[in-house]
Formats: structure tokens, sequence, C-alpha cells
């Protein structure tokens, strides 16, 4: 194979379309329900938030779907994006595996994120939208709206996670600069904001609460939509490029992966990479030839995949997102604020969900401490610093790595480094110093908590 680390593509050969996995799902998905009625939903039913172009990707039967060349030519911006092979973590750890990483931090936003914002604001724009309102955890979807917002002439409101909205100012102020209005959530900015500070004064916020503020900002006012930065399958769609490129450049490398591992909050950057390994798992179900293991790495402190119940649950905390199946904690679970701000969603892309639930995918879970050894190993020998997100998918690959060494046999490894940590420094201060805590999930009765009658 070649000796070269760095593999890139060129212009050429960024992906002209986004790879759509659902007609080739050996199950169909489970219907998202609607929140009053409960009758499967319609696209007129999604209209009142998003252009009916993404409303016919949510749902399309389309094995491929073109990218608007507006879309292509702003992608150039940052792709297509770096494949390196980790030389020198290999090294230190003394393995026989090969390790790759597809590097996402090229972005100007930092992460995987712009591409679907990118995607999301051209739709937007072209039905006549002005403004579109979200919400972001760690900031990394904050942040890509804004930007994507920012080039095509609108408008956009982020409502933040109060404890993300603390930790990391500079996030914030990237969105400020990109010309974003922020709001700690929950805020006085909306009604299910209000609400929740009326009961919990010093709620640290979660994305289920954010959620319900974007969702109810954009419901309220004609010229704003809605636009959200995981879980549906519009959005895991537009990550697809991280995957279709990653297959070319792990060609030119002369390898295919054993295992393809992802972090996972909603299922975006994950998906991203992942979905286009799994329509060769499910090709090679066919003809019998070898296909990767697939990993999905998220927080002990918010394990939906790994403790969650596969059930139908609202997406927010005021319930006025759709029901859609999925592994879930519950739409009222309030995480700890863990550093790991995108990976605190309490439940699970339906898609992904239902991929786990097939076998196609397997779960993982860490708590933090050792996820941010391996962040801190990984930047040591690598020479880039990684999201605390990231590194969750990082820590996977340590871990097949030692394995493959105790084992004494080969092993092709490649994961998403979805994004970079120079916003996360607080987080790494802590973790050097000492003070950063472990949090494992708090044992609540999730059947008790989806017990709730109108369910």
């Amino acid at each position: 194979m070649s000796e070269h680390s760095k593999f890139l593509l060129a212009d050429s050969q960024i992906p002209p379309v986004w790879v759509n996995v659902l007609p080739d799902l050996p199950e169909p998905l489970a219907p998202p329900l609607h929140p009053a009625t409960r009758a499967p939903l319609t696209p007129q039913d999604l209209a009142p938030i998003f252009p009916m172009e993404l409303i016919q990707q949510e749902f399309s039967t389309q094995r491929e779907i073109d990218i608007p060349g507006e879309v292509m030519d702003i992608y150039r911006l940052w792709r297509a994006t770096p494949l390196y092979r980790a030389r020198q973590l290999e090294k230190a750890l003394d393995t026989p595996a090969h390790i790759y990483y597809k590097y996402e931090g090229t972005s100007p936003a930092g992460s995987h994120k712009p591409n679907t914002a990118i995607a999301q604001a051209y739709y937007n724009k072209r039905a006549g939208i002005r403004r579109l309102a979200t919400e972001t955890g760690a900031g990394q979807w904050g942040s890509a709206l804004s930007l994507a917002c920012q080039l095509f002439g609108m408008e956009c409101t982020v409502y933040m996670v109060r404890v993300s909205y603390d930790q990391k100012p500079y996030r914030r102020m990237m969105m400020n600069v990109w010309g974003a209005e922020v709001f700690a959530s929950p805020s006085q900015h909306t009604n299910s904001g209000r609400a929740v500070l009326a009961a919990h004064p010093d709620s640290p916020g979660s994305l289920g609460i954010a959620i319900s503020e974007a969702v109810e900002d954009a419901a309220t006012h004609d010229d704003t939509n809605y636009s959200l930065g995981s879980v549906l399958n519009h959005v895991l769609l537009h990550q697809t490029v991280i995957g279709q490129e990653a297959k070319l450049q792990m060609a030119m490398a002369g390898e295919e992966p054993d295992v393809v591992i992802g972090c996972f909050g909603g299922g975006s950057n994950f998906g991203g990479l992942a979905l286009p390994y799994v329509l060769d798992r499910l090709a090679a179900r066919k003809d019998g030839r070898k296909a990767p293991r697939i990993v999905a790495v998220e927080p002990t402190a918010c394990p939906s995949l790994t403790r969650g119940s596969f059930a139908y649950d609202f997406g927010d905390l005021a319930k006025l997102t759709p029901l859609v199946k999925m592994y879930t904690l519950g739409h009222d679970f309030v995480p700890p604020g863990i550093h790991a701000g995108g990976l605190r969603y309490h439940g699970a892309s339906p898609l992904i969900s239902h991929l786990v639930h097939l076998g196609e995918i397997d779960g993982k879970a860490y708590t933090q401490l050792p996820v941010f050894q391996a962040a801190v190993q990984f930047a040591r020998t690598e020479g880039i610093l990684p999201a605390p997100e990231s590194s969750h998918a990082i820590r996977a690959a340590v871990d097949e790595a030692l394995a493959a060494k105790e084992e004494g046999r080969h092993k092709t490894i490649l994961f998403c480094l979805s994004g970079h940590g120079h916003f996360d420094l607080a987080a790494y201060e802590n973790y050097l110093s000492g003070k950063l805590q472990d949090y494992a999930y708090p044992g609540r009765n999730i059947d008790e908590a989806l017990a709730d009658p109108t369910l």
C-alpha cells in the first residue's frame, strides 16, 4: 500500500450526490406520528416549519439525490476533507492495526455540521424564508447554521443549551460574528422556555428544551422556519458526503476498513461516515461478501443507544415535535453537564436506531475520563486537538487497536474526527488539572418515563 499518510481528493472528486439508504432497508422505518392526532405524519404536516424540498428528502425513496450547484460551490471552500493514517498514534500504541481518520475539522465552523447547514439554508432561501431558528448543544451546529445563513443573506436565531452557553463563550461569539442572535436555553424568549424557568430557575438546559424553544419560535413566525442539525433523515442524507469521500480515499490507501467508528449524539457525523458503509453491509448480505463492523460511541452520561428504550417518543420537552420511534432516555431527560455537549441528546436518529435494532450497527459508551485520556494521547501524537465529542470515537479506535495488539492480528480501523477542540480548552484544563468528573447514567426507570399517557 501507499506509504503516504494523507489522502486528498481533487475538487472533481467531491461527491455530486447525497446517498439515501431508505430504499434499501430490509425493513421500513416506523412512520413518525403527528404529536396531536397520533396519525402517521404527512409531508403537509411539516410544511409550517420546513421547506417542501427538505420534506421530500425526509421521505424520499430515491437512492441518490443531486447536490445543487450553489451548495457544491460553497462545499468547495473546504471539501473534500482529508483522510489521514494515524501512524504516530499506531507507533505509540505499538499495534499492528492501521488507524485512519476522516477529518471534518477543516470546515470554516470547525466541524462536519456545515455539510447540512449549507444545504438547509439553501433550500429555505429558495422557499422565501427570511430567518431560521435552531437549537445547539456544544455550539458546533449553531456555528454552522450561523455561517450558512450569513452566506445566503438570512437571519439566524440560536437557542444554546445553558450549560454550553456558559462553558463555551467563544463558540457563542463565533455565532455572533456570523450575525446570529444567541439565547441561553431555557430562555425568557419563548413560552416553553419560560415554563421551564418557572419550575427550575437554575436549569442547565437540555437539547430537548432548546428544540422546544426553536420549534415554537419557527411555528409562531410566518417568515421563520426551523432547522435541525441532527436526527432527521434529510440531515443525515446531507452528511453522506463524508462516507463517500472516505471510501474513495480508503481505496487510494489500498485498504478496506474492518471497523468503522463515529461518536454519537443525535447521529449526524456518525451517519455521514457510516451510512455509505451500511449500504455495503446490506449489499454484502445478499452475496456473502465481507463488510465492516460499524460502531456508534456515546457518553455513559447520556447513553440513548446502549441504555435507552426503542420506543415512540417526542424529540423535545414541550411535545411540539412529531413522535418518532427511536432509542430514547425519555423526552424529559436532562443529562449532566459533560463537556461533550453535542452528545447530550435524550434520543437518537430514528434511522440509526432502526439499524441498531436490526443489528447492523453496534453501540458503545464511555465515561469522560478515558475519553479525554485518548484525546490527549491523540493530540500529542497526531498534533490535532480533537473536540470532546470526536474523542469518544478516538477512545473506541484506540481500544480496537489495543485489542488487535493483544490478539496479534492486523485490523484496519476508520473513524470520523468530526471537529477540532479549539473552543473546548476549558474542558482540557479541567482534565489536565484533575478537576474533570466522570458521570454515569443515573439509572432512571425509562419505562416509567415513557409511561406518559400522551405518548
